[in-house]
């Protein structure tokens, strides 16, 4: 049953297996997302709040229409309306009406409804009909022809995902551009290098940065790659895998028309009956989304810890200031940018938990977790473009070196002891840096003292160029 006219000017009145319910008039949904968003009011973020999920939703449903369109399943004037719609929720249009919560129970079934029952009275607007009217154009047996939420919900967001990463790459690579700037100012910046928070053997500040730049690349390489095991996808597949309710050359024609409309390369699973139940490539892709986390995470330790005092800390280098650091502590500038970063690290490792327990939760033919899975993905990634670019625009580019500083530690450190071990044994090495540590002393000042080394030799280990790198002097 359904109905053709509104109850009064401002409700139409839409039925359901559980009965039938008002429908504020000027919204696109039915009645299947109104108890959707009555019965799931969780954590506030709808679906319409990631875009490519919701124009992915779109992508795939006008495939399917044409599909069912080429096979003479769907006649030619109920197709193309629901192209037309579909065309326009594509082109960013509709997406205030994509209401349901990230987080809802039935596996995904109440945002596959929500894109039906939009596009169905989208498309019946199109043809002339009162929203509401699906006698002449019905949400399930129409838009959703030859479909499952089950093969509809899981494709859609690996399409989201593939649409998705590639603003997540961007964003690292904007970043890691940022770190090797800083790496090339900072290439004759030399400082001590530390290990477990002690005095190691110098370095320069641009190696540091030359080194953050390096770890980011690496995962701007790996998040590209891995985006690959979402162009497997089950449309076709319907409830379980098994294809029931579509015409047999449907599968495979759906798969193709939406390789094209979304100029992604996307095949059809060879097992049907596994794609469907499957979470892996979601597993190991947070997987990768937590790996960068704490690989930022790590960065922004090190900005805290080198920039730490003034006075009182580190103080090798300097981030911008953005904004006063305390209500009570005249002169207070704090950490902010690299601060907010960690909290995001935290966030997408607790994201990837989630998806390894809902992962883990599957039985039988379906994951009914996926969902929660869907929302921590999508979460994570636009967590992280933010904080990547975040960190780039607001800290990275903006950082000064304290050159005198860094050069002072290196000068006062007995971790310079390291470079002259060749020339002077590990023996007196050791002595020297002990008796340094005990009397406040400079290596440098007690190896001429003994006349361990002249000045002219120690000048030449001390060189930055032979102690940044692999060397081994012959001295005179």
């Amino acid at each position: 049953m359904n109905a053709d006219s509104a109850n009064n000017n401002d409700y139409r009145v839409e039925y359901d297996l559980l009965g039938s319910k008002q429908i504020p008039q000027h919204v696109y949904y039915g009645i299947q997302t109104q108890r959707a968003v009555e019965n799931f009011q969780i954590t506030g973020v709808p679906i319409s709040h990631y875009p490519s999920l919701i124009k992915s939703l779109a992508m795939v449903k006008k495939a399917a229409a044409k599909a069912n369109q080429a096979l003479k399943h769907l006649s030619d004037t109920k197709a193309n309306a629901i192209v037309q719609a579909c065309d326009e929720i594509i082109a960013g249009q509709w997406h205030e009406y994509f209401v349901v919560d990230m987080i809802q129970g039935g596996a995904g079934t109440s945002t596959n409804m929500n894109a039906n029952e939009v596009i169905a009275n989208r498309a019946l607007e199109i043809l002339g009909h009162p929203r509401g009217a699906y006698t002449h154009l019905h949400p399930n047996t129409d838009v959703n022809m030859s479909q499952s939420t089950n093969d509809v919900y899981p494709t859609a967001v690996r399409l989201a995902i593939i649409l998705r990463h590639s603003e997540l790459a961007l964003a690292a690579q904007n970043l890691k551009h940022s770190l090797n700037q800083k790496g090339e100012e900072f290439k004759d910046v030399i400082k001590m290098g530390r290990t477990q928070l002690q005095d190691a053997v110098p370095m320069s500040l641009g190696q540091e940065f030359n080194a953050y730049a390096t770890t980011v690349d690496e995962d701007v390489k790996l998040i590209k790659g891995l985006a690959d095991l979402f162009k497997e996808i089950n449309l076709g597949g319907t409830a379980i895998g098994t294809g029931i309710n579509a015409d047999p050359g449907y599968g495979k024609l759906a798969v193709d028309y939406l390789a094209k409309i979304s100029s992604v390369p996307l095949v059809q699973a060879s097992d049907l009956v596994e794609a469907t139940s499957d979470m892996g490539a979601f597993v190991l892709f947070s997987s990768m989304l937590k790996r960068y986390a704490i690989k930022l995470s790590k960065i922004c330790n090190d900005l805290r810890l080198l920039s730490s005092g003034p006075l009182a800390g580190l103080n090798e280098i300097n981030l911008p200031q953005m904004q006063p650091g305390s209500s009570i502590m005249p002169g207070k500038v704090n950490p902010v940018i690299p601060e907010a970063v960690n909290q995001v690290a935290f966030d997408v490792i607790g994201n990837d938990l989630s998806i390894s327990m809902a992962a883990e939760a599957g039985q039988l033919q379906l994951n009914v977790m996926e969902p929660l899975i869907v929302y921590k993905v999508m979460q994570s990634i636009e967590s992280l473009i933010n904080a990547s670019t975040m960190l780039s625009e607001k800290c990275i580019t903006g950082i000064t070196a304290n050159r005198e500083k860094c050069r002072d530690y290196v000068n006062n450190s007995v971790g310079i002891v390291t470079a002259l071990n060749p020339y002077i044994g590990y023996e007196n090495a050791s002595r020297i840096a002990k008796t340094a540590l005990q009397s406040g002393r400079r290596v440098i000042d007690l190896v001429l003292e003994e006349g361990l080394l002249d000045e002219t030799q120690l000048k030449e280990i001390l060189k930055p160029e032979n102690m940044l790198n692999p060397s081994i002097l012959q001295l005179k």
